[in-house]
């Protein structure tokens, strides 16, 4: 009797023990405790489409509390999409309590979009100052100005799904500053009114197409920076330089190939002469004396030349013959 006793008793534990694992009894109580209403045999159907009822009844019963509607099939749909359930619910409470138009559709659907929901409606509430790297611009006046703005945005939920983000924002204001600063007779105009950068960029319109709206953007620092316009005379003072002595050791080239082709015509023609001394001896038209004499006198010519240049040899010749 004490055995059969013991065998019912310990198949009521086990009984027990596999209801309580498979049935979510607690979360039930609770769920039915905060005012959410849900049926045990829906908590058990999540179980057997591998979905844990903490993810979904912990989201609805903080909805429940904070008076937002919310269905658990929604919940459970968007879970089982890869989404952040808590996420979604925490958003729609701020946006809430912030009076903000936020449905749970546009919820979720930012959530799957890769973007953190949550952080999009604090933003969209307290907007976020984002502040540029510093920015190089150049006045007309060839002085370069390095600017730094600090951009206040808050999010655009509307265009939060395919707006684009922070980077596109910053491109834009950067690309406004060198615009308006390029468009400055000096730099010191940019100096004496940095606010016109402002209220010029402003005016473009840059947070088109993004995910943000621009509030306000202020100059944080203006520093001076290289004088471009200086550098860039130099450099081209040193280009033009580099062509005059370019063209200058192209006309000498041209003058030194031109002495030297004077030079071969010189010698072409003094070639000629040997033949035709050759060819007036033949016809008779010098004699042999004056040929003599006419190498007697190149041969004194070229001695005065040699005296000329320092050529003391025949200075020494002629002593020794006396």
């Amino acid at each position: 009797m004490d055995t059969t006793v013991l065998i019912i008793v310990g198949l009521v534990i086990i009984a027990l023990l596999v209801f309580f694992s498979v049935v979510p009894v607690g979360m039930w109580i609770s769920a039915v405790a905060s005012g959410v209403r849900i049926g045990i045999f829906s908590l058990v159907g999540m179980k057997i489409r591998r979905v844990r009822p903490a993810k979904i009844v912990r989201p609805m019963i903080k909805a429940t509390k904070a008076g937002i509607k919310v269905r658990t099939n929604e919940l459970e749909a968007h879970l089982l999409a890869g989404g952040n359930v808590d996420s979604v619910v925490n958003a729609l409470i701020a946006a809430e309590r912030a009076g903000m138009n936020l449905t749970f559709e546009q919820a979720s659907a930012i959530d799957l979009a890769g973007r953190d929901v949550f952080e999009a409606v604090k933003m969209s509430v307290t907007p976020k100052v984002i502040e540029t790297p510093q920015i190089s611009a150049v006045a007309k006046d060839g002085i370069e100005l390095l600017v730094k703005a600090r951009v206040t945005v808050r999010t655009n939920i509307n265009q939060l799904i395919g707006g684009a983000g922070e980077a596109t924002v910053l491109a834009r204001v950067g690309e406004g500053i060198v615009t308006t600063v390029g468009s400055a007779q000096t730099h010191s105009a940019v100096l004496e009114n940095p606010d016109d950068i402002s209220k010029v960029v402003l005016e473009k319109g840059l947070d088109s197409g993004t995910a943000y709206e621009i509030i306000s953007i202020d100059i944080a620092d203006i520093d001076i920076g290289r004088n471009i316009g200086a550098n860039l005379q130099s450099l081209q003072a040193e280009a033009n330089t580099k062509i005059a002595q370019a063209k200058a050791e192209e006309r000498r080239a041209m003058a030194v190939a031109l002495e030297q082709e004077m030079r071969a015509e010189v010698v072409k023609a003094e070639s000629e002469v040997p033949k035709a001394m050759a060819e007036a001896l033949r016809t008779g038209n010098i004699g042999v004396l004056d040929y003599y004499k006419l190498q007697n006198i190149q041969a004194d010519t070229k001695m005065k030349k040699d005296i000329g240049n320092g050529v003391t040899g025949y200075v020494e010749i002629k002593k020794d013959k006396e």
